[in-house]
């Protein structure tokens, strides 16, 4: 991708760019800048008033300049006319150190000076529902277990198929689709990258499958837990280390149990010492944890871990290993931000791996049907005031994603949760109006 987003405009009959940054609740926040102006904002960056995002700063701060990365400029396939590219926040000539994209990069520059590059593929579930968000969209998709039915996912074909041409078309390496567990539900999934083109595509993919959905006059979401009763919204993450030459995975060794090198079970027990905190940001919704707390649901399982335990080809487990030489993530969810998803497992594995951390017993068990025997590993939070206590006290996470971060993301949720505990729901007038 060339450096000049005034020649790719000229190239490629851009007439506006969406300057976008994503900010600590995932809101992806832009500013549509004609094609003539795009030159000195490359330079100086769009301003914005940061308080009115959900960053910690207040309306006395100065302009924050959202300085566009033309490295991740993404022509909109369906307006052709609009590029979207994702941008740097600044202010004062200094990084917001806040901003997830930018603790992501300071994350991956600290991996590469270690020699490790970290790749990660992702699969983000989605719901297509009513304009209103009250119902799935397909009135049919009825079915019990409704994972792959073909005759629901070709009912949606216009939209899942448009949205695949798109990720074709962008060169994503875009391999497969389907309809998946929960009615209403699908996963699509394209080929896997390195940290930071990963949250980018992420991030886009988001706001794709929001826009072509909208254009069908349908809702597409990412939440968690839309619809009780139902298998939630998962984000699942692949991972694996590679060298500085991109072409070996550090995590491969045939030779060790399960094919995973030595570094790549110090990287797992980073993420395994630290599962509960992480939660905070792989879970970070009041809504999230109604996924991973979830009664068993109409198709018979969650899909979605309650402890914190490993295992080998295994999906009833919080991370399972299910070929050499990487290994699945199966907590995060639908609502995790895509820059900060990769920045706290980046931020766990390597702490794993500077204290060469044990990921602990490796277990085989149906955790559906036998959790209730694993009685040495912990629980992951129930709430998500528990997850941002769990987080608060582990200070070396809080340390490796920045303090300025970290003091920020702790503050702006624990507002989140003051504003959901003082609401009142009609649960309380159901079960307490005659007490």
């Amino acid at each position: 991708m060339g450096n000049d987003l005034a020649a790719f405009a000229k190239e490629n009959g851009v007439k506006y760019f969406m300057i976008s940054y994503t900010d600590l609740f995932s809101g992806q926040r832009a500013k549509l800048v004609p094609a003539q102006a795009i030159s000195d904002m490359q330079k100086d960056g769009a301003g914005f008033a940061g308080f009115a995002t959900w960053l910690d700063l207040t309306p006395a701060h100065p302009d924050m300049l959202a300085v566009p990365d033309p490295n991740s400029v993404i022509q909109l396939p369906w307006k052709p006319e609009v590029a979207w590219v994702a941008a740097n926040c600044i202010m004062d000539d200094k990084e917001v150190g806040q901003a997830p994209r930018n603790t992501l990069k300071r994350l991956i520059a600290e991996a590469a000076a270690d020699g490790m590059h970290v790749k990660t593929g992702v699969e983000a579930e989605f719901f297509l529902i009513s304009p209103d968000g009250k119902a799935i969209s397909d009135e049919y998709d009825t079915a019990s277990k409704p994972c792959y039915d073909q005759q629901a996912v070709m009912r949606r074909y216009d939209v899942i198929a448009e949205i695949c041409d798109h990720m074709l078309a962008l060169g994503w390496g875009a391999y497969q689709n389907d309809h998946e567990d929960a009615n209403g539900q699908f996963e699509m999934n394209w080929a896997f990258d390195h940290a930071l083109p990963t949250a980018d595509k992420h991030s886009f993919f988001k706001f794709m499958v929001k826009s072509i959905a909208e254009k069908h006059g349908l809702r597409a979401t990412f939440m968690p837990k839309p619809f009780q009763g139902l298998t939630g919204n998962g984000c699942h993450a692949h991972i694996s280390v590679w060298d500085e030459t991109g072409k070996t995975n550090v995590f491969a060794d045939n030779s060790m149990e399960l094919g995973l090198s030595a570094k790549g079970k110090n990287f797992l027990g980073g993420i395994m010492k630290h599962a509960s905190a992480l939660a905070a940001i792989t879970n970070p919704t009041v809504n999230s944890y109604k996924r991973i707390n979830a009664p068993r649901t109409i198709s018979g399982a969650t899909w979605a871990p309650n402890t914190v335990t490993w295992t080998g080809n295994n999906r009833t487990h919080m991370v399972r290993v299910p070929g050499p030489g990487r290994f699945e993530l199966r907590l995060p969810d639908g609502a995790a931000n895509p820059y900060l998803l990769q920045a706290v497992i980046i931020a766990a594995g390597l702490d794993g791996i500077r204290s060469k951390a044990d990921p602990g017993k490796r277990y085989d068990i149906d955790m559906y049907q036998l959790g209730h025997t694993v009685t040495d590993a912990p629980k992951l939070p129930l709430n998500l005031l528990d997850a941002l206590r769990e987080f608060d006290h582990d200070k070396s996470l809080k340390a490796a994603l920045g303090e300025e971060f970290s003091s920020a993301y702790l503050k702006l949720k624990q507002q989140e949760w003051n504003s959901y505990a003082s609401h009142f729901t009609q649960w309380e007038r159901d079960h307490t109006l005659d007490i």
